[in-house]
């Protein structure tokens, strides 16, 4: 799982009937420097599917690849990355 910021949507004017109900929207990844607060964050951007709610601003854990297909399962969808949870906040202490 990657930690990401909720930085705009994506608008559609048609969608795949095999995909669920939600939201496209563009997270900005975290790195562990950036997480420290030594730098902004990644320069990576990704689209992301949401079904939870998340709003612009919102930090969210995302997953990638298969996992990222698995809500939707035994139906097979073109999905990259998933919006897994919305973080109130994230402690990250990097010595661990």
């Amino acid at each position: 799982m990657r930690i990401a910021r909720v930085i705009g949507k994506v608008t559609l004017n048609q969608r795949l009937p095999d995909l669920a109900p939600g939201r496209l929207l563009i997270v900005r990844t975290y790195s562990r420097r950036s997480l420290t607060g030594a730098d902004r964050g990644n320069e990576e951007s990704v689209v992301l599917f949401d079904e939870l709610g998340a709003g612009e601003g919102d930090l969210v854990g995302l997953v990638e690849g298969r996992e990222a297909t698995a809500p939707f399962w035994p139906r097979k969808v073109p999905c990259d990355s998933y919006n897994a949870a919305i973080l109130d906040e994230v402690d990250f202490d990097p010595v661990l």
